[in-house]
């Protein structure tokens, strides 16, 4: 059976300009979808990996919590505090997935309250200290983006997202 792009050897000539230069186009074809799967890919991995929040006191760097099983009650909100001008202090963390939110780990409490000292990285990390999204209404999906409100006692109320991942933030 003949093939309807039959391959032809790549062969240019020396004293032809670079852009002359003819492939087959079953490969020119090949070549141009791996291009585009990988940039379409890059995209969606860059979006869902890259976010921050700029306060009138710090960045806010990352938003997320791992995936929760049907049943969860809480899940777990970590993210990192940068380039921290003012020291302030998270006073609220509010999503429409969750009927409230209080402190875990180290230092918790009954109400969201961490001090971001100025001039310093500060996280809100599993291992240590973190914000805890309670009476989950839905299960947090790998992939997925959800609403998140945070409050600051100087830097005032934003609205961002945090997205779901599965691997530690570093």
């Amino acid at each position: 059976m003949r093939s309807r792009y039959p391959l032809r050897p790549m062969v240019r000539d020396a004293s032809a300009p670079l852009w002359e230069f003819k492939m087959s186009s079953s490969i020119h074809r090949r070549g141009v979808l791996s291009i585009g799967l990988a940039s379409g890919a890059a995209l969606l991995c860059g979006r869902a990996r890259a976010h921050e929040v700029i306060t009138s006191t710090m960045r806010v760097t990352h938003p997320w919590s791992r995936a929760t099983a049907p049943d969860a009650t809480f899940a777990v909100l970590c993210m990192k505090f940068d380039e921290v001008a003012e020291a302030d202090r998270l006073v609220m963390a509010e999503s429409p997935v969750a009927t409230g939110a209080d402190m875990g780990g180290a230092g918790a409490g009954p109400s969201v309250d961490f001090p971001i000292p100025a001039g310093q990285e500060s996280y809100l990390e599993e291992a240590r200290t973190y914000v805890r999204l309670v009476g989950l209404k839905l299960p947090l999906e790998v992939g997925r983006s959800y609403p998140l409100v945070l409050g600051f006692e100087k830097g005032g109320i934003y609205n961002t997202t945090f997205s779901v991942d599965q691997v530690r933030f570093q």
